[in-house]
Order: C-alpha cells, then sequence, then structure tokens
C-alpha cells in the first residue's frame, strides 16, 4: 500500500454541519432523486429573492471597465465611506464610525479568521453564543484558541443567559461574541441584553465585542440596535456583509468595523493591517456591485423583508401543528430551529435529519452541528423557499414524525 501523507489535526478536526450533511443529499441526487433542500441560507437557492438589478449592474459595470485589478487591501475607498456612512445612519441609533474604521474581507468567514489570528494567544478564551454559527466554534483552535459557550434560553425566545454569561467570564476571555439576530436560532438579542453584556465586558479590559449583525435588517419588530452605538468604552467590533440583506452570497464581501472609543485596539488594528496586506484584496468587482446597493434606492428591500415575514408566519404555524415538534417564533434572521420532543430524535437529532433526508428527501440541519451541548435536540430549516415549497416538506415532515 502507497504511504499516505498525515493531514494536520487543525484540518482533520473542521466540521461544518450546514455542508457536511450535503454529502449524503448529493448521492442521493445522484441517484435521481429531487430533494427539498432547507439547509442553506442562501436566498438565491430559492425563487422570489434575486440580487437587485442595480447591484448587479454596477458589477457589470465595473467588469466593462475593467475594474479587475488589485483593490486597495482595506478596501475600495468608496465603499469604505459607504459603510461608514451606513453604520453612522442605522435604525435606532448609529455609531461615530469612519471610514478608517472599516476593513474590507472576503466575506464575514475571512474577518473571523484575521480577528482571531489577530487576538488570540495560546490558551485565550472566545465567549459564543450556544448554538452559534459553526465557525465561531471551528475557527478559534486554529490559532490556538479555546472557544467556551455561552447559554440561549431555548424556551424564552433565544435570550442570552446572563448568569450563564457572567459565571463564564474571566481574564482569559479575549473576544465575546454576539450574533444579533441570530444564526441559528432566529433570536434577537435586545438593548437592555446588550448593556448589560456592556457593562459586564467592561469590568474586563483586555475584552473585546464581536458584534455579527449580518442579519441586521431582517430584525422583524424593527427593533436592531448596532451594539457599537451603546459602547463608551468596550471596544466593539462590527461584522456585516452584503451576503444576506443584500442577496448576493456569492460575491464574498464582508467587512468588520473597529469602535474603539478610548484606542485601545491600535496593537491589534496593525496586526490586522498586515494580515489584510498580505492577502491582498477582497473580490474588486463585487466590492462596487455592494457599493451600489448600500448608495442606491432601498424600497426593495421593504417588499423582500414582507415576502420573507410571511414566509415566516406560515412556517411556524405548519411547525407547531406537527405533533412531535414545536419551535419559537424567529424575531429575526431567515432560519427557525424548532425542537424535537420525541426522545429518540432528541436524543439523536443528526440522525433525524438523516432518516428524514434518506426516507422522505427533504434537507435540513441537525442542531447539534450548531452547538453539540446546547443545539441538541433541534433542527435548522430556512423559510426562504416558497409556502407551496414548504408546505410539501412539512407535510412530509408530518408523516415521517407521526
Amino acid at each position: 500500500m502507497k504511504h499516505k501523507i498525515p493531514v494536520s489535526r487543525r484540518a482533520a478536526g473542521i466540521e461544518y454541519a450546514i455542508r457536511d450533511v450535503v454529502v449524503p443529499a448529493t448521492e442521493l441526487e445522484k441517484e435521481g432523486h429531487q430533494l427539498i433542500k432547507l439547509n442553506i441560507g442562501d436566498p438565491l437557492a430559492y425563487d422570489g429573492f434575486p440580487t437587485p438589478p442595480h447591484m448587479v449592474e454596477a458589477y457589470e459595470t465595473a467588469l466593462r471597465e475593467q475594474k479587475n485589478g488589485y483593490s486597495p487591501s482595506y478596501g475600495v475607498p468608496e465603499l469604505r465611506e459607504a459603510i461608514a456612512y451606513d453604520e453612522r445612519e442605522k435604525e435606532n441609533g448609529g455609531w461615530a464610525c469612519r471610514p478608517n474604521n472599516v476593513y474590507v474581507t472576503t466575506g464575514v468567514t475571512e474577518a473571523l479568521q484575521i480577528l482571531f489570528a489577530s487576538f488570540l494567544e495560546p490558551g485565550d478564551q472566545v465567549l459564543a453564543p450556544g448554538p452559534h454559527y459553526p465557525p465561531y466554534l471551528a475557527y478559534p483552535p486554529l490559532f490556538d484558541g479555546v472557544v467556551t459557550e455561552y447559554r440561549l434560553e431555548s424556551d424564552n425566545g433565544w435570550r442570552i443567559d446572563l448568569s450563564d454569561l457572567e459565571a463564564k467570564m474571566d481574564e482569559n476571555v479575549k473576544l465575546l461574541v454576539l450574533i444579533n439576530p441570530n444564526n441559528p436560532t432566529g433570536g434577537i438579542v435586545i438593548r437592555e441584553e446588550l448593556e448589560k453584556v456592556i457593562d459586564l465586558v467592561s469590568m474586563f479590559p483586555n475584552c473585546t465585542i464581536l458584534s455579527d449583525e449580518i442579519y441586521d435588517r431582517y430584525n422583524f419588530s424593527g427593533t436592531h440596535v448596532a451594539t457599537a452605538s451603546l459602547s463608551e468604552s468596550v471596544p466593539v467590533i462590527t461584522l456585516n456583509g452584503v451576503s444576506k440583506v443584500f442577496y448576493a452570497p456569492g460575491w464574498r464581501v464582508g467587512y468588520m468595523a473597529l469602535h474603539d472609543p478610548e484606542e485601545r485596539l491600535d496593537n491589534v488594528r496593525d496586526g490586522i493591517e498586515r494580515l489584510l496586506r498580505s492577502r491582498l484584496c477582497a473580490s474588486t468587482p463585487a466590492q462596487y456591485g455592494y457599493l451600489a446597493g448600500l448608495s442606491g434606492e432601498k424600497e426593495w428591500l421593504v417588499s423582500y423583508r414582507d415576502k420573507l415575514l410571511e414566509r415566516r408566519d406560515y412556517a411556524v404555524k405548519r411547525i407547531n401543528e406537527i405533533d412531535g415538534v414545536e419551535t419559537e417564533t424567529p424575531e429575526g434572521s431567515f432560519y427557525m430551529f424548532p425542537k424535537l420532543l420525541d426522545e429518540r430524535w432528541a436524543a439523536d437529532d443528526k440522525q433525524f435529519v438523516l432518516d428524514f433526508l434518506h426516507q422522505e428527501h427533504v434537507l435540513m440541519v441537525h442542531g447539534s452541528g450548531f452547538s453539540k451541548a446546547l443545539g441538541s435536540g433541534h433542527f435548522r430549516l430556512v423559510f426562504l423557499p416558497q409556502t407551496e415549497l414548504l408546505g410539501e416538506a412539512f407535510d412530509r415532515l408530518n408523516r415521517f414524525l407521526n
């Protein structure tokens, strides 16, 4: 037998539940089965949410004008200005963001890798909500960090368990993660929670808040508050991008925006900038497409949001009519995180997802893929599809469970 070159422990340990479940689904498709896919948060995968034409046109114009070269490592200047303006003008109060606070990245996932590389030394901790988006668990160990999860209350709209969070804060915590609205639960972090979190972090001078707000315009009650707008001393790094609320996930353009009122991040900022320069730049033409979204008219966002809200309400009603499963109403994002009531499935949510896939050809994601401790016994689905397709999926779910 030929010698097999070993893979690194870092790479071998990576799991990404959202795409890992695609592997068995692809095998079923090769056998000729048609699947209903409720697994991935890609608006372009479903009818009714195309990337707006004026953004596509701006992308195309950039291509025609040969804006295909390397752009500045920190982002196209006009885009950085537009992002800073958008942060200053956020609904319910923005913050004093300036273009030099903004760094454009290849999606939020690259921003996370750069931030973890810039902040973490061996043994440093990242506090992340449980359940949470998988890279928050997968990436810190690549940079010798340790992830600790704080609990979200599954029976209380997925609010932060502040007592649990406080018990887990110590001097080793370098980054505290907020995902608002949350992926995978659809829960939101209300102003009072944000204020308490900021007060808590203020007692730990080496800790910075990472506020992932990529679903900010999907707060269905219109109560989203930018974390940075509430902080007078604690550093807050806001994460956002073009993927979700501007409906262009494949463009891979995101950003981090640093709010550092006491200038405590000067050394970290130097590290961030060094890493950004070393990887050259984000996609240049895609940045111009994002610029058009931020600077152009936004009336279309209302119709998209209304359509999404209608599908959410339908999905909540249908799920809660099925014996064996129940759900909190998502207050934001386009995900819901139903709870499995049958003890057999609650004890093995991944097997539930796989059995349901093979028997009924509906693809979802197991809750334990978002947190083994705090996501187990649930599953995530997206409610982006048209109600007819959602209805068929829920009919199959009812048949499978009952």
